[in-house]
């Protein structure tokens, strides 16, 4: 168990990069991470409290996500430059930020309900009907984050080294589905 785990990079990653005219990567990286805040102050301040407690509920994310947005929409500039040297310009909109926060903190919410007990996801309701029971879910869900961040290199690859050319095919890709 840990407090903050990069592992969620992987699929926000990969998900950021694979649907880059529609959300946006700066967001969608901070949302995938930013509720482990809560498990990391609960350990650090030695809480008497959930270690994944009302951040890690739908309700709970969305006011986080609501939040991030209008933070992220509010920065957002200042990544430019980082987002140009790594060839990752995007037309970005107030839309694509808040798409981007929502998604990212629900795919963390996704995550971790297989894993962590103490989760209630649909809180109010004081279950988890996502917990997975099978010894090898945690095997499971870090290899899946882990492929997706293969993944993403693999995308992030293609993109620098093909360009244009990948970039119209994704688009058609997404056009079609």
């Amino acid at each position: 168990m840990m407090p903050f785990t990069p592992f969620h990079w992987g699929p926000g990653l990969l998900f950021g990069l694979l649907l880059l005219s529609y959300v946006d990567l700066p967001t969608l990286l901070v949302s995938s991470v930013v509720i482990d805040v809560e498990p990391f102050v609960v350990l650090a301040l030695n809480l008497r409290y959930p270690l994944h407690g009302y951040l890690h509920t739908f309700v709970g994310g969305t006011i986080v996500a609501f939040l991030l947005a209008l933070v992220m929409s509010r920065v957002r500039g200042t990544l430019l430059p980082l987002m140009s040297f790594l060839r990752l310009e995007q037309k970005t909109s107030f839309k694509s930020i808040v798409i981007a926060s929502l998604f990212g903190i629900y795919l963390h919410i996704l995550l971790d309900s297989p894993l962590y007990p103490d989760i209630r996801p649909f809180y109010p309701l004081q279950l988890n009907p996502l917990l997975g029971h099978s010894m090898f879910i945690s095997f499971d869900i870090y290899t899946f984050c882990v492929l997706s961040f293969i993944g993403a290199a693999i995308v992030y690859a293609a993109r620098l080294f093909l360009g244009k050319q990948v970039e119209r095919a994704f688009r058609d890709l997404q056009c079609n589905l």
